[in-house]
C-alpha cells in the first residue's frame, strides 16, 4: 500500500472532535505562543547587564556570538545522572552538542537540569510515591531553565518514565521555540525476559531466595542504556519519533556508538537551522497539534505501549491547549491493530524490536494503512513520511536510508497486513465502579472476562502478605483502593505483577481493580486501573466490600459490582489511613500536589 492512502475514517473523526473539543483552550495557548514569538534573538531584550550575566562563564569565541545578533543560541535542558542507566549516556552529551552547534553557525549553553528519579529503584518503596509528581516537577525545571530568554530553540535530553512527558510539557510553555529531543539509546540485552519473568514469579512463591532474584535483576538491568523492555520510557521514545520531535530513527540506537553520537551532534545543527532567524522556522507549538497526539496515541497501540501514557499523553495535550480523553485511546484502540509484542506484550525486548525494523518500520506500515496523519509538521519539516527512515553511517557521515521493508522478526514485529491481533489492546472500561482503563494486548482471550468476589486492600503490601498466608487462593478480584493521585500520589503497583500472574497460573480466575497504576507492569493479568473518581475523592470503588461479586469484561467495556445501587450508595465511604504517605523521604513537601492533583483522566495535573 502507499504510504499516501487515505486517512481511516475513525482517525479523521477522533482527531475532528479534539479539534472541535479544544477549539477555545487551543486558540487561547496559540494566542499567547504568538505574543512570546518576536523577530530576531531572544536576548535582545535583556538589558546590557542582564546580557552579561549570560555569556559571563562562556569562552570568548561564544562570548562574542552572543553579543552580537546574528547566531542562535540553543538552549540545553538536561535529565543527566548517573544513577539512572537510561542517563548515565547523557553525560558526553553538552559537548557533542555544543560542537554540533558551532558547525552550524551557533552557541549552546547547558540551560538547566531536570530531576529524574528512576521507578526501578523506587517501585515498592516510598520514594514512588513521588514518581508521577515528579513530571510536573520537570515540567517547572524546564520552565526555569528557559526562563532567562537567552535562547532560540531547545534541545531536551531525557529518556524515562515521566522525564520526557515532563521536559515536553515545559517546551511547551515556550511553544514559540523549536525543541528537539535527544535521546540516549538501550543497553544491550540481558538474560531472556522470560527467564527474568520466572524468576520473579518463584521468588513471589518463596522457591527461590534474595540472591538468585538479585542475581537475575543484575543480569538484565546490567550497563549503561535504557532498560530494555518495552515500558514508559522506551514508550516515550516511540512517541517522540511519531511526534515528528526527534530526528528519524534515533529512538532505539544504542549508547556510546558512533552512530549514536552523529545522531547528537545532528540534533544540535538541525536546531540551530530551524529557529525564528532563518527561514525555516518550526516551532514546537506548531508541531504538537491535535494530528500530532492522535499521531501519538495510534503508535501506543499499535505497539503495545505503556498504560502511563493514558495520563501523560492527556496531561502533554493539556500544556499544548488541546483536551483528550480515555475515549479518545478506546475508540483509535478499536481500529488500530497490534503490529509489536515487546516484553511485557511478548518475550522480545527494544533490541529485538529495533533490529526487526523498528521505528520506521512500524510508522511507515501506519501511514501505509492511513492509521497515522501524514501530513503533520516534524522538526525535519513538513510530513511524517521522513520517520520512515532509519540513519546509517555511510563513508560521507550520518544519511538516512527507507527502513526495511519486511520484518527480520515475525514473532516480534509485524506488517499491517498480518497483525498479532485486530485492535490495539486498551479498552475504556465503565459501570457502577466509574471509569478505568484496562490493557488487554498480553491478556489470553479466556482470562478477559473476570466475574469473582471481591477482597479489599488498602496497599500492595497487604495483598502481598495475604498472597504469602495463602488466603488469596480463589477465585477473586483484588481491589486495592487509595492508590489515586490525591490520595498518595498514584504509584505503581509493580511488586502485584508476580503474585497476580502466580494466582492466575494455578488456575483461578484473577482480575486487579484499583485507583493505582501499573504501567509497563501491565501484562497477562486483567487488570482495571486508574479507576476515576478515585477513592479518595469519593469514587465508588471505595465502597466495595469483601465478598461483592465484581465482573470485569473487557469485550464489553464494563467494570461494575453486581450489588444494588442502593446497597452501595448507603455504605459509608471508609476513612483511610493515609498518614504513613505524607511524610518521610521528601513527601512532606508534597501536600500541595496531592490536594490540587486533578484525576487520573485530566492528567493527574498539579499545574493547570
Amino acid at each position: 500500500m502507499s504510504s499516501d492512502a487515505p486517512l481511516q475514517s475513525r482517525i479523521r473523526e477522533v482527531t475532528e472532535r479534539i479539534r472541535d473539543r479544544s477549539e477555545r483552550t487551543r486558540g487561547s495557548y496559540l494566542h499567547r505562543m504568538a505574543q512570546a514569538r518576536r523577530s530576531g534573538v531572544a536576548r535582545e531584550l535583556l538589558s546590557c547587564t542582564n546580557l552579561a550575566h549570560g555569556f559571563a562563564a562562556m569562552d570568548g569565541a561564544d562570548k562574542d556570538k552572543l553579543r552580537g545578533t546574528r547566531w542562535p543560541n540553543l538552549a540545553i535542558v538536561s535529565a543527566y545522572n548517573d544513577l539512572l542507566s537510561a542517563h548515565r549516556p547523557f553525560e558526553r552529551y553538552p559537548e557533542l552538542l555544543k560542537l554540533g552547534a558551532r558547525e552550524a553557525g551557533a552557541v549552546a549553553q547547558f540551560a538547566g537540569g531536570v530531576p529524574a528519579m528512576c521507578d526501578g529503584v523506587t517501585q515498592g518503596q516510598p520514594g514512588m510515591e513521588l514518581s508521577l509528581f515528579s513530571r510536573d516537577v520537570i515540567a517547572m525545571a524546564t520552565a526555569i531553565a528557559l526562563s532567562h530568554n537567552m535562547f532560540d530553540a531547545v534541545l531536551c535530553l531525557g529518556v524515562c518514565d515521566k522525564i520526557v512527558p515532563g521536559l515536553l510539557m515545559g517546551a511547551l510553555a515556550f511553544g514559540h521555540l523549536p525543541a528537539i529531543f535527544v535521546p540516549a539509546g538501550p543497553m544491550p540485552s540481558g538474560i531472556p525476559n522470560k527467564e527474568k519473568a520466572r524468576i520473579r514469579q518463584l521468588f513471589a512463591e518463596g522457591k527461590v531466595g534474595r540472591d538468585a532474584l538479585l542475581e537475575s535483576e543484575a543480569q538484565s538491568y546490567h550497563s549503561p542504556g535504557t532498560c530494555t523492555f518495552y515500558g514508559t520510557a522506551n514508550s516515550n521514545q516511540m512517541l517522540m519519533e511519531a511526534m515528528g520531535l526527534h530526528l528519524p530513527g534515533a529512538a532505539f540506537v544504542p549508547p556510546n556508538t558512533s552512530l549514536r553520537d552523529a545522531l547528537t551532534s545532528a540534533a544540535a545543527r538541525r536546531a540551530a537551522r530551524i529557529t525564528a532567524l532563518g527561514d525555516n522556522y518550526l516551532p514546537l507549538a506548531q508541531i504538537v497539534d491535535e494530528r500530532a497526539l492522535v499521531n501519538a496515541i495510534v503508535t501506543l497501540l499499535a505497539t503495545g505501549g505503556s498504560t502511563n501514557h493514558t495520563i501523560h499523553l492527556i496531561a502533554i495535550a493539556r500544556a499544548a491547549g488541546l483536551i483528550v480523553n480515555w475515549d479518545d485511546f478506546s475508540d483509535l484502540s478499536e481500529v488500530v491493530p497490534l503490529l509489536a509484542r515487546v516484553y511485557p506484550n511478548g518475550s522480545a525486548d527494544v533490541n529485538h524490536f529495533h533490529a526487526a525494523g523498528g521505528t520506521g518500520f512500524v510508522i511507515r506500515e501506519l501511514l501505509s494503512a492511513g492509521l497515522l496523519h501524514a501530513d503533520t509538521l516534524t522538526v525535519m519539516g513538513p510530513g511524517l513520511e521522513q520517520y520512515t527512515q532509519e540513519p546509517y553511517l555511510s563513508e560521507h557521515g550520518l544519511a538516512w536510508r527507507p527502513a526495511p521493508m519486511r520484518s527480520g522478526d515475525m514473532e516480534v514485529l509485524r506488517p499491517v497486513s498480518d497483525p498479532f491481533s485486530a485492535d490495539g489492546g486498551l479498552k475504556l472500561l465503565k459501570g457502577n465502579l466509574g471509569r478505568a482503563i484496562i490493557k488487554t494486548s498480553a491478556v489470553q482471550p479466556q482470562h478477559r472476562v473476570v466475574e469473582a468476589p471481591a477482597i479489599v486492600f488498602d496497599d500492595q503490601a497487604e495483598v502481598i502478605r495475604a498472597f504469602k498466608n495463602g488466603e488469596l487462593d480463589r477465585d477473586c478480584v483484588v481491589v486495592v483502593r487509595y492508590q489515586g493521585p490525591r490520595a498518595n500520589g498514584m504509584p505503581e503497583l509493580h511488586q502485584l505483577t508476580p503474585t497476580l500472574s502466580s494466582l492466575q497460573n494455578r488456575g483461578f480466575k484473577v482480575a486487579l481493580v484499583t485507583d493505582g497504576r501499573m504501567s509497563g507492569a501491565s501484562g497477562t493479568v486483567p487488570a482495571a486501573i486508574h479507576v476515576t473518581p478515585e477513592c479518595v475523592a469519593g469514587g465508588p470503588l471505595a465502597r466495595v466490600a469483601t465478598g461483592d461479586i465484581v465482573r470485569l469484561d473487557s469485550y464489553a467495556g464494563v467494570l461494575e459490582a453486581l450489588v444494588p445501587s442502593e446497597t452501595l450508595l448507603k455504605r459509608s465511604v471508609p476513612s483511610p489511613n493515609l498518614e504513613k504517605s505524607k511524610v518521610g523521604l521528601g513527601r512532606e513537601l508534597f501536600d500541595n500536589c496531592r490536594r490540587s492533583a486533578s484525576d487520573a483522566e485530566t492528567g493527574a495535573l498539579t499545574l493547570f
